[in-house]
């Protein structure tokens, strides 16, 4: 079985990871989509909020995909997970700098598993969760980034009502 680990914060999922995780789930037998907390990112939803937003947002996406909170280094998580792959989506270049060095440490630390980036869709390139954060918080629409239900659960947040 070929399983995959696509890592990230995903504060909030927006329809850039989606279309990562809906390729993604299409290319191995199980995609495993590791919800962590970056430190040196202030995240607006708790691991526990994103883990439920991830669950409801990938229920619809064929194949076999599983949620998991993780709380250590990723080659760690990624073998725990019996993981042959990590996945990461590419937006620009400006991505592939980091992307490059992250993989070239992590097959350092092991080189069985493989890093596969993916392209994302053109139209979605643009999506950061930051940036959907950002907008949001002056006002933004950020409909066009993100499912009509993360709207609503930013909002929620913004409001003080989650």
């Amino acid at each position: 079985m070929k399983i995959a680990v696509y890592p990230g914060t995903f504060d909030p999922v927006t329809l850039g990871h989606l279309d990562i995780i809906r390729r993604g789930a299409h290319i191995v037998d199980k995609l495993v989509i590791g919800v962590t907390t970056n430190p040196s990112k202030e995240p607006m939803f708790t691991v526990a909020e994103r883990m439920t937003m991830v669950k409801r947002e990938v229920a619809g996406i064929p194949g076999n995909i599983d949620v998991v909170e993780f709380d250590s280094l990723l080659m760690d998580f990624a073998e725990a997970q019996g993981a042959e792959a990590i996945l990461r989506g590419l937006r620009a270049v400006a991505d592939f700098e980091y992307e490059f060095q992250m993989a070239g440490m992590n097959q350092k630390l092991n080189d069985n598993i493989e890093t596969v980036f993916l392209m994302a869709d053109v139209s979605l390139q643009p999506i950061a969760s930051k940036l959907v954060k950002e907008i949001a918080r002056y006002g933004g629409s950020i409909d066009s980034f993100v499912t009509p239900a993360v709207v609503e659960d930013v909002r929620r947040h913004l409001n003080g009502s989650h």
